[in-house]
């Protein structure tokens, strides 16, 4: 038997990079795929006034810090949070603020930074044992597939899924196809296509293929539509949620294109992602699909243990979170 431990949608959570390194040992997974959406969306200076005095704001409230070690514990705060900091003087703030490719710079630099360390703690914590998949999603931004590749190049047990069937250790037989785009969102992120262009990439994977279907894993970030995996908040033409008698109201918001590929294959099994608020599992045809969800800004890893044998093919799968 082969276990599994899936999550997705870390969002640049330390916090939750660092549970998610533990999962092995306390659940006993020779696997661990952490695909999709791996960065945080904005960087917080913590703007240094005099030689004692720092300040910051962060979930909207102000802060002072009076000595280094204070500092410390704040930037370690706001990464458990999942957003990135950088000491500054007034005066780089203000040519950040004047510079919008300074920004962008910046940005990617913390960005990658951020993925090596959390990569080289794989490394050290996980050792050669224990297979890692990771992948981006439609919130990251093309550049941090290079530092992934840097990692699968160097390491066996690293791998970069997107592009290809990968085999699974332990598992002769079973091939795993993966995809980082989704349909569409209100939020134009780097890594969207419209249903007929998912479609021409879901075929192309199909063509990777080399087992019967039965055999094979669909992690695809985006969860198929109408299913429990992909129920959202419906947002107005401002993005704010809508509400009927004070009552949220929810829609369906993932992929027809991904449904359409799940349904005429009948994959072993569907791993996705994308709509946070559906922590869920269900059931398209014979394939059984889940999506994790997320709660990073909590400091909550949320994920699907998977046991998988050769023999028998998907004897098990449950939620677990922590």
């Amino acid at each position: 038997m082969v276990r599994f431990f899936f999550s997705t949608d870390v969002h640049g959570s330390d916090l939750v990079w660092r549970k998610w390194l533990n999962t092995p040992k306390q659940r006993g997974a020779q696997i661990v795929l952490f695909c999709g959406d791996l960065t945080g969306k904005s960087v917080i200076p913590i703007i240094q006034k005099k030689d004692n005095l720092w300040t910051c704001r962060v979930v909207g409230r102000n802060w002072e810090l009076h000595n280094m070690e204070e500092v410390k514990k704040m930037q370690q705060r706001i990464a458990d949070l999942g957003y990135y900091s950088k000491i500054m003087t007034p005066e780089e703030v203000r040519e950040l603020q004047a510079d919008p490719k300074k920004v962008d710079k910046l940005f990617e630099e913390l960005i990658c930074e951020r993925l090596r360390n959390w990569l080289n703690m794989a490394v050290e914590i996980l050792g050669k044992d224990i297979t890692l998949y990771v992948m981006p999603g439609n919130d990251d931004e093309q550049y941090i597939d290079e530092v992934i590749k840097e990692f699968d190049k160097e390491y066996e047990n690293i791998i970069y899924p997107l592009g290809k069937a990968v085999e699974i250790p332990g598992l002769p037989g079973y091939e795993m196809i993966s995809l980082d785009y989704v349909n569409p969102t209100p939020w134009n992120t780097p890594r969207e296509d419209n249903e007929k262009g998912l479609w021409k990439r879901l075929e192309k994977l199909a063509n990777q293929v080399s087992v019967d279907w039965d055999h094979v894993l669909c992690n695809f970030h985006c969860p198929p539509i109408n299913t429990k995996l992909d129920v959202a908040p419906k947002l107005d033409k401002n993005l704010k949620p809508v509400t009927y008698a004070g009552t949220p109201a929810y829609e369906h918001v993932g992929s027809k294109s991904i449904r359409k590929f799940i349904e005429k294959y009948q994959p072993l099994m569907g791993l996705h992602g994308h709509i946070h608020e559906s922590y869920a599992s269900d059931k398209i045809g014979k394939t059984i699909v889940v999506n994790p969800g997320s709660e990073y800004m909590s400091g909550v890893l949320r994920g699907f243990i998977i046991d998988i044998t050769p023999e028998g093919g998907l004897e098990r799968y449950w939620k677990v979170e922590g």
